[in-house]
């Protein structure tokens, strides 16, 4: 007699793992909600040297002592990031000509990045290093993962499992790189007096709200990897 308890155990791991996708994007929503309204709150908080984002970040390598890299204007907002390939700190519309303290601890945060660079931060040379297999992993583990459970072919889909967690683990890499880059920009902010204490605390803010919208990422991503985990074991236990 046909016994139906493999199907329905399967079932309710694969529906079941749904939740792991959900609170996920939750936490992707909430840390995007965050970043957008602690940004917006102190964006209308203008600093008292009234230098701009550009301004912050040409004065901040100059004392750092680095004269290689240049400052560009990109679109958009929250656009900002620095570019090891040109050496260019591209600050978008909301941060170049910005005087307030949200945009000049986002600036000092990216040359944060460049004295990473510069001075061979180790944490951001895996990083780059992992540049390529997280794209890999990013593009092609998911589809390998779906082919294995289709085909009913496991060691396709384990395989799947290993290319994407190269993408997971750069999503984990990244944030002592972030972190590390926003403790560099709040004390390069009060030790050249470019913010008053005060105006540093407000900066921070910004800062760890931004800061977790790659905690939220990367936990999305560990969630997700969870998921597919028990999708592949679950389809392997139903076919014995």
């Amino acid at each position: 007699m046909y016994s139906t308890y493999g199907y329905e155990t399967g079932y309710m791991m694969y529906n079941g793992s749904y939740i792991l996708v959900l609170i996920g994007a939750l936490l992707c929503m909430l840390a995007s909600f965050k970043v957008k309204s602690t940004y917006n709150k102190y964006a209308r908080v203008r600093s008292m040297s009234n230098m701009t984002g550009a301004q912050v970040a040409e004065e901040l390598l100059r004392r750092n002592g680095i004269n290689d890299v240049c400052i560009a204007h990109v679109p958009g907002d929250l656009s900002d990031h620095y570019d090891p390939r040109n050496n260019t700190v591209n600050l978008s519309d909301s941060t170049y000509n910005s005087t307030s303290v949200a945009a000049i601890g986002v600036a000092a945060h990216e040359c944060g990045h460049v004295l990473q660079h510069h001075q061979g931060y180790l944490p951001i040379k895996i990083r780059s290093a992992l540049v390529p297999a997280a794209n890999i992993g990013s593009r092609i583990g998911l589809p390998m993962i779906v082919l294995g459970l289709f085909i009913g072919f496991t060691p396709l889909a384990r395989i799947g499992i290993w290319v994407f967690a190269l993408a997971v683990l750069f999503q984990l890499i990244t944030l002592p790189v972030e972190f590390d880059a926003s403790h560099r920009a709040l004390v390069m902010l009060s030790d050249y007096g470019i913010l008053a204490q005060d105006e540093v605390d407000q900066s921070r803010q910004v800062l760890n709200a931004a800061a977790l919208t790659y905690v939220a990422s990367a936990a999305s991503s560990i969630l997700q990897l969870l998921r597919l985990v028990s999708m592949v074991d679950g389809g392997r236990r139903n076919r014995r």
